[in-house]
C-alpha cells in the first residue's frame, strides 16, 4: 500500500511507529552516556577535581537527564493516550519532545567531550574540540535536514540530476 492509499489513521499509526523506532536508537545512546556520567562522580580523581570540572560534569548530567526525559516521553504519552483517539496529538508533541531531546543529547555529548578533554589535556583545546563537536551535531542533526526539507521530494542538495 502506498502512502497515497493509506487512510489518515493508517498514516498516523505508521508515523507513530516510525517515530518510536527512531527514538529507540537515541534512547540507547543517551542511557549509556548517562550511566557513564554517573559513574564519574564515584572515582577517586573526581573527588579532587576543580570546581570548573565539577560544574561541567553537573551541567552535562542535567542535559543527559533532560535528553532521557524528552526521548522517553513519547512512549509514556502513547501508553497513556493511545486508546483515546489522540494519535495526532501524540505524534505532534512527541516530535517536539524528540527534537528537544536531540538538542539536549547533543549538548550532553559536547559537554562530555569537554569534561574528558579538560581532565586529559586542560587548557583551551578541550573547549575548541567541544565547540567543534557541538557544531558537528548541529549541522548533521539539524542544519542539513532543515536545508533539505525545502527541496522537492526525492531530491537531495548533494545529488546531481
Amino acid at each position: 500500500m502506498s502512502e497515497a492509499e493509506e487512510s489518515e489513521q493508517q498514516q498516523l499509526a505508521r508515523n507513530l511507529g516510525e517515530l518510536l523506532q527512531e527514538l529507540r536508537v537515541a534512547q540507547a545512546g543517551v542511557q549509556i552516556l548517562f550511566g557513564f556520567l554517573l559513574s564519574i562522580a564515584f572515582t577517586d580523581r573526581y573527588a579532587h577535581a576543580e570546581t570548573y570540572i565539577r560544574m561541567t560534569h553537573f551541567v552535562t548530567v542535567l542535559f543527559a537527564t533532560a535528553a532521557t526525559a524528552l526521548l522517553t516521553a513519547p512512549a509514556a504519552w502513547h501508553r497513556i493516550l493511545f486508546r483515546h483517539g489522540r494519535r495526532e496529538q501524540i505524534i505532534r508533541n512527541s516530535n517536539r519532545f524528540a527534537l528537544a531531546g536531540l538538542v539536549s543529547l547533543a549538548v550532553a555529548m559536547a559537554g562530555t567531550v569537554l569534561l574528558i578533554g579538560e581532565i586529559v589535556f586542560g587548557g583551551w583545546l578541550p573547549i575548541v574540540i567541544a565547540g567543534l563537536v557541538a557544531v558537528a551535531f548541529g549541522v548533521l542533526w539539524f542544519a542539513l535536514p532543515v536545508r533539505d526539507r525545502s527541496l522537492p521530494e526525492g531530491s537531495s542538495a548533494g545529488s546531481t540530476p
